[in-house]
């Protein structure tokens, strides 16, 4: 099927009404991917489920899968995805290795940003190890699309919350990637006040567990980077507000670049307004 140039080049709708028809069908049928968060959330995954099981020749699960969604009233969103992705794992269990692993590579790889997200979640029943966790959702973390880039790191959240310590230390490794992707992950993935998702109660009251990821990446020349350590500081500002204005001076002091400065105004935000 050919997509016009204008529909790929598209600067996507501000509002989920304004999606123009054609781009809507195309994501529902798993076509195109979303190009901005207005995109993502207008997607109807029941639909895109039913044109995307046949293509992998999982067309005999589609009623009792569509069912479930109908269920949990879940075709859109983040509901939609995790749903979908983990019923998707449980439903994989029933056909045979081959089948499986053509499934994974069919949705790991798809044009869809959507069915990309759905298998961030999948895969967990053959996987026991913080490691291979971490090494299946590496794709997606490094992933170009920013949904399934999120998606990757809510779906180890859990997991990462439940080994904290050995997470950091994987993640420390992450951090000194040189893949810019990679390393916002290191950071983003642990976030005390993570978004859409449960804080990480211990590292709101011990903010200083994730130092040796926060120290690689203090001068980060990312934006996208800066953006999520500045965050991630403002988030340990609300419970630890005298750790965060500590290690922001001890930064300044050892990295004197614009990158710092914009993580550290970034991290005091909330401070500089007294609202902690």
């Amino acid at each position: 099927m050919q997509i016009s140039e204008e529909i790929i080049n598209r600067k996507g709708a501000r509002k989920g009404s304004d999606i123009p028809h054609d781009v809507l069908f195309l994501l529902n049928q798993g076509k195109i991917e979303s190009v901005n968060l207005t995109e993502w959330l207008a997607v109807n995954h029941m639909t895109l489920l039913r044109h995307v099981l046949p293509s992998v020749g999982l067309d005999h699960h589609l009623d009792g899968l569509t069912s479930k969604i109908t269920q949990q009233k879940a075709e859109s969103g983040m509901k939609a995805i995790r749903l979908i992705g983990q019923l998707l794992d449980d439903w994989l269990q029933k056909e045979n290795g081959e089948k499986q692993a053509e499934v994974l590579q069919a949705f790991t790889h798809h044009v869809s940003d959507s069915v990309r997200c759905w298998a961030a979640y999948m895969n967990k029943h053959r996987l026991s190890t913080l490691e291979e966790k971490l090494a299946y959702i590496q794709p997606f973390a490094a992933d170009h699309h920013f949904g399934v880039r999120e998606i990757a790191w809510m779906s180890v959240r859990e997991s990462l919350t439940d080994q904290l310590d050995q997470s950091i230390e994987h993640l420390t490794a992450w951090a000194k990637s040189k893949d810019e992707n990679i390393r916002r992950f290191s950071v983003e993935a642990i976030r005390p006040r993570g978004v859409w998702t449960k804080h990480m109660e211990s590292l709101k009251q011990e903010p200083m567990r994730a130092q040796p990821i926060l120290d690689l990446l203090k001068s980060d020349p990312s934006t996208y980077v800066q953006d999520s350590v500045g965050n991630w500081l403002n988030d340990a500002s609300k419970t630890q507000p005298n750790w965060v204005i500590n290690l922001c001076e001890q930064w300044l002091k050892d990295s004197d670049t614009k990158a710092t400065s914009r993580i550290v105004k970034k991290a005091k935000r909330t401070i500089v307004k007294g609202n902690f």
